[in-house]
């Protein structure tokens, strides 16, 4: 009726509630990556809460649990900070002292050592390496003033840092609720497959997030004994930058690689070789051995897809979209099995049924003309 079609409405109408949710989202991004820090903090101290309400008695509120859980985990927080802390600062700050006279020097390159192959080439690899820090260096100042404008920008959000845990602390104690009154809007079937789903994600982020924190913890203690076993310059800071790095799949661990190896090259390490080999022997250790059995139930995505979901998240949101981009694209993997085996399930109930229905029918018609000559047989002998 003059000229309006209500299905092209509908799809119009739809696209436009997308296309504001993606505005609202992009607008609220910051707050929506704190929310996702707390979930992400609320799994990694979840544990704690079970093991705490095992022993709770019944007269003490679960609120008071959660709180004493958190200010334990807190305390341990503070506590490894502490101890650790302040050797990283000194190392940061001697490294940060010595790095300007590195770049300038002309001969610190010299200094490192070379396989016996390529030492035929030794003057054309150090005249290239000379022309790129030559470049380099015009280029250190203004990035290190980027990099300075960065941290200034993080301390001013450190109010994040606070918001966190309190907010990770509402979401333990409130999930249930929250998870039961979003299931009470659906219909039965959508239920159960909501129900699926979040209980797979819950899987999925919980041997994640552990996972994460396992392989950090490892690679920081892993690297700290090595490095200073070996006598690897800023051990400590190098041990401390590759456990934070290791939280960003793929591009973290080979960050913290290659950070440890210029470091320890420009710092005149003559055993760079034998540096490479421990790295190399520890990420295969990881990849092969340690991260598969931790994240044996979690996130089962294909190298391919996270490589690629890598430099999406990287367009999309730098750094907290590299991290995001695992578990998001675990996600969606699991929404669209979920969807996938539900709708096949539907399709087979409905199969059977129409079976079921045909049968019916095809039996009512094989006993009809049974029952028709009973009938007159029975006609007859009354008359």
């Amino acid at each position: 009726m003059l000229g309006f079609d209500l299905r092209i409405a509908r799809i119009v109408w739809t696209v436009a509630l997308v296309a504001l949710l993606f505005f609202i989202t992009y607008t609220v991004s910051a707050t929506l990556l704190v929310l996702v820090f707390s979930v992400f903090f609320s799994y990694l101290v979840y544990p704690l809460v079970e093991q705490m309400e095992r022993v709770r008695p019944r007269r003490v509120p679960r609120t008071v649990s959660i709180a004493v859980v958190f200010a334990l985990v807190l305390a341990i927080v503070a506590a490894v900070a502490a101890v650790f802390g302040s050797r990283i600062q000194e190392e940061a700050l001697h490294l940060s002292e010595q790095l300007p006279s590195l770049l300038r020097s002309n001969d610190m390159v010299a200094r490192i050592p070379l396989p016996g192959f390529a030492e035929p080439v030794r003057e054309r690899i150090l005249g290239f390496l000379r022309d790129q820090l030559a470049n380099g260096t015009d280029q250190a100042m203004p990035l290190a003033k980027q990099f300075g404008v960065g941290v200034m920008h993080a301390a001013s959000n450190l109010i994040y840092l606070v918001l966190v845990p309190i907010i990770s602390f509402l979401l333990i104690k409130d999930a249930p609720a929250i998870r039961d009154e979003m299931l009470s809007w659906m219909n039965g079937g959508n239920r159960r497959l909501w129900n699926n789903i979040i209980k797979d994600l819950d899987v999925l982020l919980s041997r994640y997030v552990r996972a994460l924190l396992f392989l950090s913890i490892a690679t920081l203690a892993a690297y700290s004994i090595a490095f200073s076993l070996m006598g690897v310059p800023y051990a400590m800071l190098l041990a401390g930058l590759a456990a934070v790095l290791e939280f960003i799949p793929f591009a973290g661990p080979l960050a913290a690689s290659a950070a440890a190896l210029l470091v320890a090259g420009f710092s005149g390490y003559p055993h760079l070789l034998w540096l490479v080999g421990f790295i190399v022997a520890y990420r295969l250790f990881q990849d092969y051995v340690l991260n598969p059995y931790l994240m044996s139930e979690g996130v089962e995505v294909s190298p391919l897809m996270v490589i690629l979901g890598l430099l999406a998240g990287d367009q999309l949101g730098g750094v907290a979209g590299i991290f995001l981009s695992v578990p998001v694209m675990a996600a969606l993997k699991i929404i669209f099995t979920r969807a996938s085996a539900a709708r096949k399930a539907r399709r087979a109930a409905e199969e059977r049924e129409a079976q079921a229905a045909a049968d019916a029918l095809e039996q009512a018609a094989l006993a009809a003309p049974q029952a028709a000559p009973t009938v007159v047989q029975v006609h007859i002998e009354k008359q």
